[in-house]
């Protein structure tokens, strides 16, 4: 027979799909009351760790071809659907760019770039392959369309208007890409979250969490636990859910605006198209028609955020032609933003800025730096003279660092031989 103290080998380490899907019937045939609210809480902890190896990209392999896009133009805007609901259609309409369009399913196969001008600004969009359900998973080339998507400004949901009640395509494009991460029109938890080197778990309740089961604490613990960590401040300033602690704690989720759009209106009925455009975060439009067009690009523009900043030089009219698009998610919009976009030394030598327009109570107004400029203001900035310059603090330390960075250049790489 077997000997008595034979060792017991390990049952075989099992997929994470795998893993996924188990986790997942668990938490499925588990009661939802207040009682168990800490073991899911958990599950879905073990959830998310999972999903985050899952959608790891691979460390070596061949590259996909057609994904990486060049960031251009002010903003990015992808266009995210199942196949054939006209999202082809729609980029060739707004854009000078063909993509191929057909009748049949999975026409496009890698990601089109194209330009939108409007209002002065240039907004690159993209047109992503046809999403599938299980994309989260790695299916019909997922991973890339998702890490594009994460890339972009805002995501425009483009839905068929005549199947939408059916096929349910926005609930299950919604599930998909929550699971890789994105929040789609949501803010981040106010939750302060820190990994400290020692001194154990340091848990503050700034209002009473009733989302979190009988014992706040207990779950908030199993949770770090989970994540392997044993030192770390954790303050909630808002009633947060078990979900938006995940979220803080894998610390790579993107929250990004979107905007549903419900293309093909001249295939249903008026009182169907008025029920979908009174729909939240919703416009219609028919991309083939040509309907309702420039509602959709006024729409995107708003949630968008983008606001147009003229520079003048002393003595001379702002140059109207060739505004500078500050962005909320990229920068900001404060006067500092500004400085960066024109030129990396600008905020170091930046004295004050005069500026004309809606943000200011008096034209023109002196501001510093942490001023937030509207659309369409007009600005000057005024650099610190060097005799200004040379009395600033730090005047050692930049002298210094220009010489070291004149320096490397002047250096020649050393001849192979």
């Amino acid at each position: 027979g077997a000997p008595r103290g034979g060792r017991r080998f390990p049952r075989a380490a099992m997929g994470i799909v795998d893993k996924i899907k188990e986790i997942e019937a668990e938490y499925a045939r588990t009661q939802k009351n207040k009682a168990t609210e800490g073991h899911l809480g958990l599950l879905k902890a073990k959830l998310a760790k999972l999903r985050s190896q899952l959608l790891e990209p691979p460390k070596s392999g061949p590259k996909g071809e057609g994904f990486d896009v060049a960031k251009n133009g002010d903003a990015r805007v992808a266009l995210i659907g199942f196949p054939s609901v006209g999202k082809s259609t729609l980029l060739s309409t707004l854009t000078d760019t063909e993509s191929d369009a057909a009748a049949y399913e999975f026409t496009t196969l890698t990601c089109i770039p194209g330009n939108v001008y409007y209002k002065g600004t240039k907004i690159q969009l993209l047109d992503l392959p046809g999403i599938i359900e299980g994309a989260a998973h790695g299916k019909g080339r997922g991973r890339q369309v998702i890490a594009v998507a994460k890339s972009a400004d805002l995501v425009l949901m483009v839905l068929d208007a005549g199947k939408e009640g059916v096929k349910r395509h926005k609930e299950i494009l919604e599930r998909e890409l929550e699971t890789v991460g994105l929040r789609l029109n949501k803010q981040p938890a106010n939750i302060y979250f820190k990994k400290k080197a020692t001194g154990g778990i340091k848990f503050t309740m700034g209002v009473p969490l009733t989302k979190m089961g009988k014992d706040p604490y207990k779950t908030c613990y199993s949770i770090l636990h989970e994540y392997k960590i044993h030192n770390c401040e954790l303050l909630f300033r808002e009633d947060a859910t078990v979900d938006q602690l995940i979220d803080v704690i894998e610390g790579n989720r993107k929250y990004v605006p979107c905007l549903y759009v419900y293309n093909k209106i001249d295939t249903v009925t008026i009182e169907e198209v008025d029920a979908l455009a009174r729909l939240e975060h919703s416009t219609v439009m028919s991309a083939q028609a040509q309907l309702n067009i420039d509602r959709l690009l006024e729409t995107m523009w708003e949630y968008l955020g983008l606001r147009r900043v003229y520079t003048k030089k002393r003595g001379e009219y702002p140059d109207l032609s060739d505004p500078v698009v500050l962005t909320m998610g990229r920068h900001g919009y404060t006067v500092e933003a500004l400085c960066h976009q024109l030129h990396k030394d600008l905020a170091r030598e930046f004295n004050y800025a005069s500026v004309w327009g809606a943000s200011t109570k008096h034209n023109p107004q002196h501001c510093g730096l942490k001023h937030e400029l509207a659309d369409e203001d007009v600005v000057m900035v005024v650099k610190r003279t060097v005799q200004q310059q040379r009395q600033s603090k730090d005047y050692g330390a930049q002298v210094q660092a220009y010489y070291d960075e004149w320096h490397r250049k002047k250096k020649k790489p050393a001849l192979k031989t």
